[in-house]
């Protein structure tokens, strides 16, 4: 049991330097593996937009709660205290002045100056909330994921007002919303598939994706195409990433991969990060488009690569990734300023 305190309390640094085994490249464990720290999804706003400070979760006090880092120090601060926080829905609000989350049948916004916490939705009586949640790019609208026995519904909750209205109601598995950079449309697993569809639930169809199982998936930058990973049929294929543009219908390979089996983009999609699900290999590798190809950065040897989650910061400079080598679930960076060209920060 963790050690209780108030929220807005600055709790020490973490930190711990060393060398990877395998490429002697410098790598920072951000937090303590003697108790669980996780990244929130993929999907989310996790760091600020100059890339200096991390949202994260993590049961230090007891509880799995929400908290902010300041990756100049390592020094972090509870910025969300509520019964049944669910970690993955963290995320940074746009403006930088509040995080919003789920907690129980609540999605909550808490205000990083005062600590102040505003309800902004409740999941109606019957359902409770599924798996996924994210908010839009100028934080005007939530998507989340409600279930109720075998039923799923996709949900479009405007921020301001907690009005909400179903997008997408299924028999099948809903997750992972995302919403499409400039554009009214939001993609979303349905079971093992990519379905894409408007804010007002026209148009929602099916990605012809690459045959094979369809792993992870994310916007490029401008909202034209999604970038996901394809794991083919046939076992003794790579896994290979792959690109789809919506609008033309049109499937490319991207490159294919050292069994990656999650993987993130930098802010032009140039180069990506991938964490490698090889027993041999359990690496976070870098993968540059324009050559199609990798670099080993550290060993990352999770008990379950799936969960590696791999990001950039906003700059392209760094990276962040989660791994249980070391016990619990920590949260782990590595500077590639050597490696990955700088990109401006909009």
């Amino acid at each position: 049991m963790g050690a209780a305190f108030e929220k807005g309390t600055l709790l020490p640094a973490e930190l711990k330097r060393y060398a990877d085994p395998a490429t002697e490249f410098g790598v920072v464990r951000l937090t303590d593996p003697s108790h669980e720290s996780r990244l929130p999804a993929y999907y989310g706003r996790i760091l600020s937009h100059r890339g200096d400070s991390l949202v994260y979760a993590s049961d230090r006090s007891g509880s799995m709660q929400g908290y902010r880092m300041d990756l100049k120090n390592g020094q972090s601060r509870e910025v969300a205290n509520d019964t049944g926080l669910l970690p993955a829905s963290l995320t940074l609000m746009p403006d930088e002045k509040s995080v919003c989350y789920v907690a129980g049948k609540l999605v909550q916004m808490a205000s990083l100056a005062n600590a102040r916490v505003r309800q902004v939705y409740e999941i109606p009586a019957g359902f409770e909330a599924g798996d996924g949640f994210s908010v839009n790019d100028d934080g005007l609208y939530a998507l989340l994921v409600e279930r109720r026995a075998e039923r799923y519904r996709l949900r479009l909750i405007t921020m301001r007002t907690g009005a909400a209205a179903t997008i997408v109601e299924t028999g099948d598995r809903l997750s992972d919303p995302i919403a499409r950079p400039r554009r009214a449309g939001i993609l979303y697993r349905r079971d093992n598939d990519l379905w894409l569809v408007n804010f007002d639930g026209a148009q929602n169809r099916r990605l012809k994706l690459e045959p094979g199982t369809t792993g992870p998936g994310m916007w490029s930058p401008d909202g034209r195409e999604v970038l996901y990973l394809n794991f083919p049929a046939d076992k003794k294929q790579l896994n290979n990433l792959r690109t789809f543009t919506p609008d033309a219908n049109e499937d490319r390979l991207i490159a294919r991969t050292s069994q990656f089996v999650n993987f993130g983009r930098n802010s032009d999609a140039s180069v990506l990060v991938g964490a490698s699900a090889s027993k041999a290999s359990p690496y976070v590798l870098l993968l540059v488009r324009s050559v199609r190809r990798e670099l080993t950065l550290c060993e990352h040897r999770a008990s379950d690569p799936s969960r590696v989650t791999p990001i950039f910061s906003p700059n392209s400079q760094r990276i962040f990734f989660q791994s249980d080598r070391d016990g619990k679930m920590a949260i782990y960076s590595m500077n590639v300023e050597r490696l990955v060209a700088e990109t401006e920060i909009e």
